[in-house]
């Protein structure tokens, strides 16, 4: 179904005779919701990167030491069900509003979270939706196994948690 939706929207904004570019992404509000629920469903970086206090800090009724060790749990944030209501569920809907266009969310922190928030993010952002919609603009995907039966539950490797591998047929549109 999602696929469809974006493909539908692919062939609409973009067409079928020239590449996708950054500017058609603010007229494509599900694709766009689509490459950020993969990103919020996936959570590649759960526990994000080890950072230090620089300073002394005062969080809620905590004193934080200058150099303390701190790991973000962006799980926490990604799952949050106040912001995304069935979090274990992938829906594109939790970026849309009820018209239908994006939605951005302050609970979006695939790319760690803070003034330490990934120096790539706007690009691997760009990178993931050209690469998405080139795809879509091309072929439909097609999984070797019936949907129902494809096991997405991640494999930890150290601090990336990547989804197991499987197989995809792209069948040209």
């Amino acid at each position: 179904m999602g696929r469809a939706k974006v493909q539908e929207e692919i062939d609409r904004v973009i067409g079928r005779e020239r590449s996708p570019c950054m500017q058609d992404r603010s007229h494509m509000p599900y694709t766009d919701a689509m490459v950020h629920e993969v990103q919020r469903y996936l959570n590649l970086l759960p526990t994000n990167l080890p950072h230090a206090v620089t300073c002394d800090v005062k969080f809620r009724n905590y004193l934080i030491p200058k150099g303390t060790t701190i790991i973000t749990n962006l799980t926490s944030v990604l799952r949050d069900d106040k912001e995304f209501p069935n979090p274990e569920k992938f829906d594109p809907g939790h970026f849309l509003d009820e018209g239908g266009n994006f939605k951005k969310s302050d609970y979006f922190m695939a790319f760690s979270a803070g003034k330490r928030m990934c120096a790539g993010e706007g690009l691997a952002r760009m990178e993931l939706f050209l690469f998405l919609t080139t795809i879509l603009q091309k072929f439909t995907l097609k999984a070797v196994v019936d949907v129902k039966d494809l096991d997405v539950t991640p494999v930890m490797n150290g601090f990336v948690s990547v989804p197991p591998p499987y197989q995809l047929c792209f069948i040209p549109v």
